[in-house]
């Protein structure tokens, strides 16, 4: 039984992070690829904004 307690947090572990991922993929595009362009953008130019400062 000591195989079967080894083996469940990295089984869990691995589904987890399947679910992760696939999360992570579903996000991508569609709805939200709108707002994550303007979020990016936003992020460049305040970089952009910030290295023209100094």
């Amino acid at each position: 039984m000591e195989y079967v307690s080894a083996i469940v947090p990295p089984l869990v572990m691995a589904i987890g992070f399947g679910f992760l991922v696939r999360a992570i993929i579903r996000s991508q595009g569609g709805n939200q690829k709108g707002k994550e362009d303007l979020a990016a953008e936003a992020l460049v130019r305040a970089s952009a904004a910030q290295q023209s400062a100094e």
